[in-house]
């Protein structure tokens, strides 16, 4: 088992395009660590320099407390899960999960004992004669990961494996390697553009911009408490309704925007007491706005006029999207909730859930 530690890690290609920038980084022993972002922000790239096939720029990495920076791919006891598979179409299964072995010189006996047992815990133990063009997309999947778990490495690094399955598929597989991390309580890295899956499977997850880490946190502590702009509208699906205004005080605090004015609670207005007169962006979740029925209603501030503009029914819930102050705005409502579009509607907000950031700098200011 390792501890896997980035200190100061850059990767800058040529002379011009910085990857990576003064990434600091620690990944506990055993721990299932998600690297999320857009294409292009460098978390496969970071992937491929703690596996060793991308040289460091600059900064240490370490594994056990080992500096690994000049330490060749093969001898970093570390085992790499492809987007491609990268499986041999002329050897069977059985073959292509032993083939790092064979190349180790591992006794026949134990590559035997090691491929079996990958094969049962993988379900692969029916399909090992076959070759990678008889198997589905699923089970390529998992003998690309059986040749890793035969290795025994101390750190298992996965490059987006279930981009190329369908949806169903990836939820299987998403499934399994959770099951397979419970299992042999490795250190995983696991590398993925799909907000989902990281909020599903990491233990801890890194969300990168630009090669820079925004925020280092639990799934649900990125949910309910992002760092910043960017990370509210990238984790979430559909992810977090955003509106730019101004907080003024008229008969208590209110959040100003072009066509409407919001009152907040006393608790919130306390809070956003010293941002009075500032611009502000206001965030708030789809599952946070609803529809407005009766001023009584505790924690919902509003009405706000809207007209619907399109519906998504997706059996347990539909998503609502309006107009609002010249942007689109999301709400999910329960199935039973028949709206069309051209339907006016009031809507109103639950004020607790409310997030107010920098528009300059996008940091969370409440």
């Amino acid at each position: 088992m390792a501890k896997v530690e980035l200190r100061r890690v850059s990767k800058v290609y040529g002379n011009k395009v910085t990857a990576i920038r003064d990434l600091d980084l620690v990944v506990e022993d055993r721990e299932f660590t998600v690297l999320v972002g857009p294409s292009g922000c460098g978390k496969s790239t970071l992937l491929r320099m703690i596996a060793g096939l991308e040289e460091i720029t600059s900064g240490e990495l370490l594994i056990d407390g080992r500096r690994m920076n000049e330490v060749p791919p093969k001898d970093r006891d570390i085992a790499m899960v492809f987007q491609n598979y990268a499986l041999y179409p002329h050897m069977s299964v059985f073959d292509n999960m032993a083939f790092g072995l064979k190349l180790r010189k591992f006794p026949r006996k134990e590559i035997e004992q090691r491929v079996r047992e990958a094969a049962e815990i993988l379900g692969l133990s029916q399909v090992l004669d076959r070759k990678p063009a008889a198997l589905s997309g699923g089970q390529r999947q998992r003998v690309a990961v059986g040749r890793a778990i035969v290795r025994k490495p101390k750190v298992f690094l996965f490059d987006e494996p279930l981009s190329n399955l369908d949806a169903k598929l990836r939820v299987q597989m998403r499934i399994e390697i959770n099951r397979l991390h419970q299992r042999l309580q490795t250190t995983m890295i696991y590398v993925t553009h799909d907000q989902v899956e990281a909020m599903t499977m990491g233990d801890r997850i890194v969300v990168l911009r630009d090669g820079v880490v925004q925020q280092v946190d639990t799934p649900l502590n990125l949910y309910n408490n992002p760092a910043n702009l960017f990370v509210a509208g990238f984790i979430g699906s559909p992810s977090m309704n955003f509106l730019t205004g101004k907080l003024e005080r008229a008969e208590g605090m209110v959040f100003n925007s072009n066509s409407f004015s919001l009152p907040l609670p006393p608790s919130l207005a306390e809070k956003c007491a010293p941002l009075v007169h500032r611009a502000v962006v206001l965030g708030i979740r789809p599952e946070h706005v609803m529809i407005y029925q009766t001023e009584k209603e505790s924690g919902l501030a509003g009405p706000i006029s809207a007209v619907v503009d399109v519906v998504e029914p997706i059996g347990n819930e539909v998503f609502v999207y309006f107009e609002l102050a010249n942007q689109t705005f999301c709400m999910r409502v329960p199935p039973e909730v028949t709206l069309t579009p051209g339907t006016k509607i009031s809507v109103g907000f639950r004020t607790e859930h409310l997030y107010f950031f920098d528009p300059e700098s996008e940091g969370r200011l409440v």
